[in-house]
């Protein structure tokens, strides 16, 4: 028995132009009409406004970035901010303060 598959937005094609070239059209579009994030204000409410030009309704920052998706730029901005934030939250830990005060700094003899 064959396996059911979800045709989404190709399913206007019916039979023709193949699986192959309907599977990746579909995967296309839903890349496209998903919602991104926003590489200013990190919100996920970044749509395509157009080929190329994409808004974010939260911060209304309208920028450029591939066809079909937000530039790789973009997620790269957004992983460096993952990391920061991750970063920040390590250094609040209250159990790292206590370890960092009972260490003293090292002096440094100068001649």
């Amino acid at each position: 028995m064959a396996k059911a598959q979800e045709h989404g937005s190709v399913k206007r094609f019916g039979s023709r132009y193949g699986r192959t070239t309907r599977a990746k059209a579909g995967k296309i579009e839903a890349e496209q009409r998903k919602k991104h994030k926003c590489p200013y204000c990190l919100a996920t409410r970044v749509k395509r406004v157009a080929a190329g030009i994409w808004n974010c309704s939260k911060c209304g920052a309208k920028f450029t970035g591939k066809a079909y998706t937000i530039s790789r730029i973009a997620k790269v901005k957004d992983e460096i901010n993952d990391i920061k934030e991750a970063a920040e939250e390590i250094e609040e830990e209250p159990g790292e303060e206590e370890k960092t005060e009972e260490k003293e700094p090292k002096k440094e003899v100068k001649e």
